[in-house]
């Protein structure tokens, strides 16, 4: 016969889900106001829209430290450089999407598909930001895109951030790199700043549930994009990333063994 669970592991996980109810009506309740906000400040200066507009992020984020227990920790902030940069993401879940202009020190301008201006409440919100949203189905022109409108964004002082494996990957996994973000950098000679975030051990991707915690956010030092192709560049990017969450979160990763060495047998 199976062993049922413990009164306080079944009382654990109803205090979770209570939790997370409590944050998402949260949320609900402040996006919307948020948006009729956003609508109303359309016509300020875009460096003045972004201000307000982030207070709703930050309020996420907050609201997630007091509701789930998540807190955070920021490492290597000495090395985000004061002036224009591409900004190169670990991304496991939502919550760095949240963080990042919430605490960043500069304005970010996100590149994404164009559906998620067709959200409603949400949408509003970054369609009046001026950002990079793009149509996949173009191709190459998709890029192009990119590197016209990110080359503006950067002279206009702000930070250019991707997340180069496109999608929230799972705690312990490495989706493909894309070079798109290597090649907008060595086309605009700005430097790239990778980040590894282990999101993931908090804030699981798809998950209803949170975990209570303290997530990680460690920012490396740049790298030139000069003399560098964008391959190498997206694979310098790579190689500090994962080895970083490595750093992050050991036990998450296979040890992997070299056959060769003596020591293995």
């Amino acid at each position: 016969m199976a062993e049922s669970a413990s009164p306080g592991a079944t009382g654990e996980a109803r205090f979770g889900a209570l939790r997370a109810v409590i944050f998402l009506v949260f949320q609900v309740v402040t996006v919307m106001p948020m948006a009729f906000v956003c609508l109303m400040v359309a016509p300020l200066p875009r460096p003045l829209r972004y201000r307000i507009t982030i207070a709703w992020p930050r309020w996420q984020v907050l609201a997630a430290r007091l509701i789930l227990g998540i807190r955070w920790e920021v490492r290597g902030q000495h090395y985000l450089p004061d002036g224009p940069a591409v900004l190169l993401s670990k991304h496991q879940s939502a919550w760095e999407t949240l963080f990042y202009p919430s605490y960043m020190p500069r304005e970010l301008c996100f590149v994404f598909k164009r559906e998620l201006l067709w959200l409603p409440f949400f949408g509003w919100g970054i369609a009046l930001l001026d950002m990079i949203h793009i149509n996949r189905r173009r191709g190459a022109d998709a890029f192009e895109h990119v590197a016209t409108q990110g080359a503006v964004k950067l002279s206009q002082g702000r930070w250019i951030i991707m997340f180069p494996e496109g999608t929230r990957t799972q705690v312990g996994s490495k989706g493909r790199y894309k070079t798109g973000g290597a090649r907008l950098a060595v086309r605009t000679g700005a430097p790239v700043v990778p980040i590894a975030v282990n999101s993931g051990e908090c804030w699981p991707r798809k998950a209803f549930i949170k975990r209570a915690g303290t997530i990680t956010v460690s920012i490396g030092p740049p790298i030139a994009s000069q003399g560098l192709t964008a391959e190498a560049l997206n694979q310098a990017v790579e190689h500090w990333i994962e080895s970083e969450m490595r750093r992050l979160s050991p036990e998450r990763y296979p040890i992997i063994i070299n056959e060769s060495d003596p020591r293995a047998s």
